[in-house]
C-alpha cells in the first residue's frame, strides 16, 4: 500500500503510481481456455490510456456515463479506469439482469456509451436500444457470435483500442493531462441498488469516499501487494467492486478472474486466494456441497468427520483466536487438521485464506461457527452500497457470531428510538441520482445516513442488526419478530435453499421453505426415491417430513432465546418453485423481496393461517430464454412441533 494517499486522490492517479511503482507485478489475473493469463501493472495502466483515448475519440467526455456489463474481466475493469480518466462515471449492471430491467438505468443516467461483455449483452441492449435512444456506441469483448451483427451502434473492443492507439499517436500526453484534472471529490462511479420497493436508485460515489473506506480495512488488516483475491461475484454489487476495483488500487494485491461460474472452485483452488469474500448463499452452497459429499463417503469417513467436527465446534473457534484450550485438545484438533480440516479447506479452495468476510446479509450463527471452526478467519462486516462497505469490521480476537464489530476508523452510529441505525462517515455517497427526494430522506442536514436497519451496540460496542426496520414486527402477544434471523436459521440446513417467514400482527409465525434440488435430490436418490423434478420432489411426504425435522431443530434453538421464544415456526409448506430473480421474487444480489412474494402469494400465506392442510396454487414463471409459463400444483401444509421457552434441548 502507498504510505502516504496524498495526491492520489483518484483511481486513475492511483494506476499511475502502481505503473511506476510495481509495474511488473501482476494485477489482474484471467483465466481464459484453462490457462492463467496475467497483466502486470504497467500492462494494465498502458490498457487504460489506450481505452481512454479511445473513448475520448469517439466522444466520450467528462461528466457522461459509460454502462459496463458482464462477468468480472480484465477489459471492463480497465474501461471502467478509462471513464475515470476522462472524468466520465462508469456504471457497472447486473450482468444476468433480463434485458427490461437494465432499461431504467440507462434511460435515468442517459447513458450513450457501453462496453459489454459478450453476444448475450449485446443482445440484451439491441432489445431495449429503442427505449434507450441515448445509447449510440457498444463495444463487446468477445467476438463469438457477432460475425454476422451490423447494427451501426455496435464495434468490438479492439475496434476501441485501434482508435485509442491512433489518438495517442496524435496527442501522447492528452490523456495523463486529463487524469491530472481528476479531483477526489469528482464522482466516481454510480452504482444502482436492487429496487426492492420501485425503481432501483442511482448511488452516487466519489473516489475520496471510496478510496478512504479502502484503505481504512486495508490498513486495519493488513493487507499488502502480495493479497490475492479472486473477483467471481457480480462486478454491478458494491461489494464485490470494493474488493476487485478499490482496494486493488489502495494496496497493489492481484485480482484473479475465474474462466466461468461453473469453475469458481477449480479456479480457486488453483490460485489459492489469501483474501477472501462470500456473501452467506455461497458459504451456504459451499457447507451444502460438504455435507452431500459427507453423505455419500463411506462409514469409516462419515464417523471421522463427525468426531472431528464435534471437535471443531468445541475448540476450533478458540484456538483460531488465540484463546486457551487444554493440550489435550489441542493435540486433538492438530490430528484433526491432519485428516479433515486441512483437507476440507483445500476443498473449499481456501487453504491460503488468512482473511476472509461475509456480508450482504445476515448470516445464521452455526454457519459462520462452522467455518471458522475449521480454521478459516471468517469474520463478519457491515455496509451498504451508501457507506462505500466499510462501516463495522468484526477485528481478530474479538469476534462473535452474532454481531458485526465495532465502527472502523471514522465512522459514528447512533440510533433512533425506533432501533434505526443513523451512520456519519467519510465514506458516504453523495446522492442519488436524479432523486433529490430519496437523498433528503436518507441523508438528513447532519450528514446522518439513515440505514433502514434495525439494532443496538452491545456491552462491548460491537453492532448487532436485527433486521430490516420495515420487516421487524410483533406477533400479537407482543414477541418480537424478525423475519431474517429466522430465515437465517432455517438456511443452515443444508436441505432448506431459501424461507420466507411471516407473522406480524398474527398470533404466530408460519414459514414458505424452498429445497435445495441438489441437496435433497442426493438425499432422495440415497433412499431410492424417484421424482420428476422439483416440483414432484417438494410434494413428497418423505421431504416434508425432513424439512419439519429441521424446522424443530430451529424452534428447539428459539426454545432457548426469551426475546424470541414466542417465535417459533408453528406451520410451512414447500413452494412449489424456486424464488427467482427474474420472477422478481428476490433482488440481483438474492434478498428475498418479501413484501412482494407475501402479495403474489397471498392465498398460500392465509391458507397457513386458516387451518387447511392444502392449497392449489398457479402461478406464473419466466424461463432463461424469456418465455413465460404457469406452474399449477397442490400444496400441503404441515404444522411443526413447538418448545416451551425452558425446554432448550434439542429436538430429538
Amino acid at each position: 500500500m502507498p504510505e502516504k494517499l496524498d495526491g492520489l486522490d483518484t483511481f486513475p492517479k492511483l494506476l499511475l503510481y502502481h505503473a511506476r511503482e510495481r509495474g511488473e507485478r501482476p494485477a489482474v489475473r484471467e483465466k481464459a481456455l484453462g490457462i492463467w493469463q496475467t497483466w502486470t501493472w504497467r500492462q494494465y495502466a498502458d490498457e487504460v490510456r489506450v481505452l481512454a483515448a479511445g473513448l475520448a475519440a469517439a466522444g466520450f467526455a467528462r461528466g457522461d456515463h459509460l454502462a459496463i456489463v458482464g462477468d468480472n474481466r480484465p477489459r471492463l475493469y480497465a474501461a471502467m479506469c478509462a471513464a475515470q480518466c476522462l472524468g466520465g462515471i462508469p456504471v457497472p449492471l447486473y450482468q444476468d439482469a433480463v434485458a427490461a430491467e437494465m432499461a431504467f438505468p440507462i434511460q435515468n443516467a442517459e447513458i450513450a456509451f457501453a462496453v459489454v461483455e459478450d453476444q448475450e449483452q449485446v443482445d440484451k441492449l439491441l432489445e431495449i436500444l429503442p427505449r434507450c435512444p441515448t445509447l449510440r456506441r457498444i463495444w463487446y469483448d468477445d467476438p463469438r457470435g457477432m460475425r454476422h451483427y451490423a447494427q451501426r451502434e455496435l464495434a468490438p473492443y479492439e475496434r476501441l483500442l485501434q482508435e485509442g492507439r491512433a489518438a495517442n499517436a496524435r496527442d501522447p500526453g492528452f490523456v495523463e493531462t486529463e487524469i491530472a484534472k481528476g479531483s477526489g471529490e469528482d464522482t466516481a462511479a454510480m452504482f444502482f441498488t436492487s429496487g426492492t420497493t420501485g425503481n432501483p436508485k442511482g448511488v452516487v460515489l466519489t473516489h475520496r469516499a471510496l478510496i478512504d473506506r479502502a484503505r481504512v480495512a486495508a490498513e486495519m488488516e493488513g493487507l499488502s501487494d502480495r493479497d490475492v483475491v479472486l473477483a467471481y461475484l457480480p462486478p454491478a454489487w458494491i461489494g464485490q467492486n470494493i474488493f476487485s476495483y478499490a482496494q486493488p488500487f489502495v494496496t497493489g494485491y492481484c485480482i484473479c478472474c475465474p474462466e466461468s461460474a461453473e469453475t469458481v472452485m477449480t479456479d480457486m483452488r488453483e490460485i489459492g486466494p489469501t483474501y477472501y469474500f462470500a456473501p452467506p448463499r455461497v458459504l451456504e452452497a459451499l457447507l451444502t456441497q460438504v455435507s452431500i459429499r459427507m453423505e455419500d463417503a463411506g462409514r469409516v469417513k462419515r464417523a471421522l468427520y463427525e468426531y472431528f467436527m464435534a471437535l471443531a465446534q468445541r475448540v476450533g473457534g478458540a484456538i483460531l483466536e488465540g484463546r486457551p484450550v487444554g493440550l489435550a485438545d489441542r493435540l486433538r484438533y492438530w490430528l484433526g487438521d491432519l485428516l479433515v480440516y486441512g483437507p476440507l479447506r483445500n476443498v473449499l479452495g481456501m487453504s491460503r485464506v488468512r482473511l476472509a468476510y461475509t456480508a450482504g446479509e445476515a448470516i445464521g450463527p452455526d454457519l459462520f461457527k462452522f467455518y471458522r471452526s475449521i480454521g478459516i478467519n471468517l469474520k463478519q462486516l457491515y455496509g451498504s452500497t451508501e457507506t462505500s462497505v466499510f462501516v463495522c469490521v468484526q477485528p481478530d480476537g474479538a469476534v462473535k457470531p452474532d454481531t458485526v464489530g465495532p465502527p472502523v476508523a471514522g465512522v459514528e452510529l447512533k440510533f433512533t428510538p425506533e432501533r434505526e441505525l443513523l451512520i456519519r462517515s467519510p465514506g458516504l455517497f453523495k446522492e442519488y441520482y436524479k432523486n433529490p427526494q430519496a437523498t433528503l430522506e436518507a441523508k438528513d442536514a447532519e450528514g446522518w445516513f439513515h440505514t433502514g436497519d434495525a439494532g443496538y451496540l452491545d456491552a462491548d460496542g460491537h453492532l448487532k442488526i436485527i433486521d430490516r426496520v420495515k420487516d421487524v414486527g410483533r406477533l400479537a402477544d407482543g414477541t418480537l419478530f424478525a423475519p431474517k434471523y429466522l430465515e437465517n436459521k432455517l438456511k443452515f440446513f443444508p436441505y432448506i435453499k431459501e424461507a420466507v417467514c411471516f407473522g406480524h400482527g398474527r398470533d404466530r409465525v408460519c414459514a414458505f421453505v424452498n429445497i435445495d434440488m441438489e441437496a435433497v435430490g442426493n438425499w432422495a436418490e440415497k433412499r431410492n426415491m424417484p421424482y420428476s423434478g422439483y416440483v414432484d420432489l417438494a410434494s413428497r411426504d418423505e421431504v416434508y417430513e425432513l424439512v419439519r425435522e429441521c424446522i424443530e431443530r430451529v424452534n428447539a434453538d428459539l426454545a432457548a432465546e426469551p426475546e424470541l421464544a414466542n417465535s417459533q415456526i408453528h406451520r410451512f409448506l414447500i413452494l412449489h418453485k424456486e424464488l427467482d430473480a427474474d420472477d422478481e421474487e428476490l433482488t440481483r444480489t438474492r434478498k428475498v423481496r418479501r413484501r412482494f412474494i407475501a402479495e403474489k402469494y397471498a392465498p398460500l400465506v392465509e391458507a397457513l393461517y386458516s387451518g387447511r392442510d392444502s392449497v392449489h396454487v398457479e402461478a406464473r414463471v419466466r424461463y432463461e430464454d424469456g418465455r413465460t409459463g404457469t406452474i399449477s400444483a397442490d400444496l400441503k401444509i404441515r404444522d411443526a412441533k413447538t418448545f416451551a421457552p425452558a425446554a432448550a434441548k434439542r429436538a430429538a
